[in-house]
Order: structure tokens, then C-alpha cells, then sequence
């Protein structure tokens, strides 16, 4: 019973992280969309955690750059990784990045 228990709570901790992600694409929207997205997100949840796979990490870097620039965020922690994609025959690496900052208004703490 515990198993199941501690499964949930994780799926809820899970699910409130969610809320604050934005997943970035370098085809689909425009950047000042994703410029505004986060800035709403840092107002409604005081931090925002953008994430791309390969050639949209070049839009979130920009996207965190404008961020902090206008001094709206503090960087708070960049993680990359390598992730398998599953295509038709086989699964390839590709990167992925992860940028959490933080409302440029709150204090900060060290993760």
C-alpha cells in the first residue's frame, strides 16, 4: 500500500511541475510568443522551465537572453541531456536542454 501511495504523491508532484513548463519550437510559434508565455508564467507561478529538443535550443537560449536582458528573470538552473528518438527504423540521440529561471523579484535560492 505505501508503493501506491508514494507513486501518486510523485504523479502530483509531477503534474505541479508541469503547470510552469513551456516546451519551445522553433518552427510552430514565433519567439516573442514564447517571450510573453514565460513572462506570464513567472507572474502567475514566480518561475517558468523552458525545454527544447535540438535545433529549438537555440530559441531558448534567445528566449533567456531577452529574459534577462530586461531584467525580468534570474537563471536559476540549465540542465542538457541526450535523449533517444524513436524513428521508423531505429532511435537516434538528440539534445535536449532545460532552463528554469525565476521572477527577477524574488529572492533566490541555490538548487
Amino acid at each position: 500500500m505505501e508503493v501506491i501511495t508514494e507513486g501518486v504523491n510523485s504523479m502530483y508532484i509531477n503534474e505541479t511541475n508541469k503547470r510552469n513548463r513551456i516546451q519551445v519550437s522553433n518552427t510552430k510559434k514565433p519567439l516573442f510568443f514564447y517571450v510573453n508565455l514565460a513572462k506570464r508564467y513567472m507572474q502567475q507561478h514566480n518561475e517558468v522551465e523552458l525545454s527544447a529538443l535540438g535545433m529549438a535550443i537555440a530559441t531558448v537560449v534567445t528566449i533567456a537572453e531577452i529574459l534577462k536582458n530586461n531584467g525580468l528573470a534570474v537563471e536559476r538552473k540549465i540542465m542538457t541531456s541526450t535523449v533517444d528518438m524513436k524513428d521508423e527504423s531505429r532511435g537516434r540521440p538528440t539534445q535536449k536542454a532545460k532552463a528554469c529561471f525565476q521572477s527577477a523579484g524574488m529572492p533566490t535560492t541555490i538548487l
